[in-house]
């Protein structure tokens, strides 16, 4: 069982730089299941990016149709399936992402919501909407990995959306993705400060 102060510092402490708190409802949610305090201080990370991706490209793009909330919950249950298998909190595997859509669904939240959990990892699926792009283009950039692929559909979207030409956008969303990747270290630090295990 995992140490309740050392999840709640991961919830709840100042971090370097300063991470926006998880939803309530998602803070709760990782009390109730005992997450790992990393799993716990990497959804917080995300999440932060998240926001900061999300309010970017409202403000950037204000005619891109994309649901903001629904961006910001994706981000901050992502690995949630990771409760169930901790053992990807530090090694390789896949097993969390079918296994967080289903806790998710099992606790109440609809499909639209708990499909973050397993579209974080997939965006070249069909159907794949600019809210997964972002969630996944966060999870990404949180410890400054790029990943071009992602970039460009993200492009794609925001382009078609303003009109400008995709190389406009893709300069614009690049500076954006160095400005955020910059802050890495710190992000990955805190992280790195909370056990997978106690």
């Amino acid at each position: 069982m995992p140490s309740v102060d050392a999840l709640s510092r991961a919830l709840e402490s100042d971090a370097e730089p300063a991470l926006r708190p998880l939803p309530p409802v998602v803070a709760d949610m990782l009390r109730s299941l005992e997450a790992p305090p990393r799993l716990a201080a990497h959804l917080r990370a995300v999440h932060d990016v998240a926001w900061q991706l999300a309010d970017w490209v409202r403000d950037r793009c204000p005619d891109l149709a994309f649901d903001r909330e629904a961006v910001l919950f994706g981000a901050a249950t992502h690995d949630i399936g990771k409760t169930l298998h901790p053992e990807e909190l530090s090694g390789p595997g896949s097993a969390h992402e079918e296994a967080g859509r289903t806790l998710l669904m099992e606790r109440g939240f609809p499909a639209e919501s708990a499909r973050f959990a397993g579209t974080h990892a997939a965006w070249t699926r069909p159907g794949v909407l600019t809210e997964d792009l972002l969630v996944s283009t966060a999870d990404k950039v949180w410890k400054d990995k790029r990943v071009p692929e992602l970039e460009d559909l993200l492009v794609g979207r925001l382009s078609g959306a303003t009109g400008r030409p995709p190389w406009e956008e893709y300069l614009a969303l690049d500076g954006l993705l160095e400005r955020i990747g910059a802050g890495a270290g710190p992000r990955l630090a805190f992280q790195a400060a909370f056990p997978v295990r106690t």
